[in-house]
């Protein structure tokens, strides 16, 4: 069995193209898996899709069965109702030790625009569990993410990589809330959400000293959940265009397939409200403000994920050596979560070899002493250790190039051919 991974991210595709693949909701996600399943049933998937990120790891039972790079991308296409041609151009397509580096990159939060940042790994926990509730994921995939939070807590313990600002949330409002307003603790703070981007902003903007909390969301439930936490205020759904025109701090938070607030919309609210300025920090994909919601007039300033990029580039600058240190982890995880693999997929082969060659020189041996009884304790240990190194021997060759291949990934096919060559079944 083989690993794959195709995706893209912030850094091979804009937010325009990853907003429209992104997997918003549980119920989409689940949708997915159910399609995926129809599609290639002998495929294990997990989708991990965040704001920063859209990405469908696979695990087909044979190189043969599927999904390719281009089935991916053709479901892909399909599921959003996006022309191939929109996106093609902007995904990566990696296998087994690629695929798995990556994996364990993302989830240690090396390959973050915010480099350690602490949400990735409960992102691609969630996800991860999703999937297993969805029944889309088995037991490679399993054993993939399961290692993959392991190695997470191992870099972030032998590491420095979460020192620092590290969540878009401290680096947005410290590069660019900072440079609107010299001070929060006057100004009143809209938060469209309840879910743990919202809370992660929040809790940031507490230590800036932010004054008043404002929690607007469609699940009162929640928003009062999150309100209480931070010292807020619910207020109701319905309230959201009278509050969009009075907030000086706005934070998008909330999920959903398409944006809430266009142009129009915000204008309106603007003309009702007090026309001061307006920071708003859009952290959704999709987008919950239209791009144009920044033309409103010159006192709205308009921060999106993709915004956030030229900062997090200094910051990651500023930690090279940790990453080092981390990318030092992960390759010697890679290796080590390889080594495991492929001794799963050849050791029962190879032990049943083993047991199947020795039990016939057990037999033939047998067959020896019984004509020769004159032979001594001694002369037939020394015989049987003979035909024993000779087993050996013989089996070293094939056994050897097997493994290697089974570290290269590519011994699917000697795997066969050594299932019919000596008759060998599955355990």
């Amino acid at each position: 069995m083989k690993l794959q991974v195709v995706y893209c991210n912030y850094r091979s595709a804009d937010l325009s193209v990853r907003e429209r693949l992104a997997f918003a909701t549980d119920d989409s996600l689940c949708r997915a898996f159910e399609e995926l399943r129809i599609r290639f049933p002998t495929a294990e998937n997990v989708i991990v899709s965040t704001c920063n990120r859209v990405e469908i790891y696979s695990a087909p039972q044979s190189p043969d069965s599927g999904p390719t790079f281009q089935d991916i991308a053709r479901f892909l296409s399909e599921f959003h109702g996006v022309p191939l041609d929109d996106f093609l151009d902007d995904l990566v397509f990696s296998t087994d030790d690629e695929a798995v580096r990556h994996l364990f990159a993302v989830a240690a939060s090396v390959d973050s625009m915010v480099v350690g940042e602490s949400q990735i790994v409960s992102q691609v926990k969630k996800s991860y569990e999703l999937a297993s509730r969805c029944e889309a994921s088995g037991p490679v995939t399993n054993a993939l993410f399961q290692r993959a939070l392991a190695v997470s807590a191992r870099v972030r313990s032998e590491t420095k990589l979460v020192e620092g600002r590290v969540s878009i949330a401290s680096v947005a409002v410290g590069d660019f809330g900072r440079s609107i307003f010299d001070r929060f603790d006057d100004k009143t703070t809209l938060v469209i959400g309840a879910g743990e981007m919202a809370e992660e902003t929040l809790r940031y903007l507490k230590d800036e000293g932010v004054g008043r909390i404002l929690v607007c969301n469609r699940s009162r439930e929640r928003a009062e959940r999150v309100a209480d936490q931070f010292g807020g205020e619910v207020r109701p759904w319905e309230d959201l265009d009278r509050l969009l025109g009075t907030a000086d701090v706005i934070v998008g938070a909330a999920g959903g397939d398409k944006p809430l607030v266009d142009a129009a919309r915000f204008r309106a609210a603007r003309n009702a409200g007090d026309g001061n300025s307006v920071f708003i920090l859009d952290l959704g994909a999709p987008r919950i403000f239209t791009p144009d919601v920044a033309t409103v007039d010159d006192a709205v300033f308009l921060y999106d994920i993709d915004s956030l990029e030229a900062t997090c580039l200094k910051n990651r600058d500023a930690r090279r050596q940790e990453i080092s240190r981390a990318e030092s982890l992960i390759g010697e995880e890679t290796a080590r979560f390889l080594a495991d693999l492929s001794h799963k997929a050849t050791g029962p082969i190879i032990r049943q070899l083993r047991e199947s060659w020795h039990d016939v020189s057990r037999q033939e041996l047998e067959l020896v002493f019984r004509k020769l009884p004159a032979l001594t304790p001694a002369d037939r240990q020394v015989i049987e250790r003979g035909v024993e190194r000779i087993v050996n021997k013989l089996l070293h060759p094939p056994l050897e190039t097997l493994k290697d291949e089974a570290q290269a990934g590519t011994h699917h096919g000697l795997l066969d051919a050594i299932r019919r060559l000596f008759r060998i079944t599955d355990p």
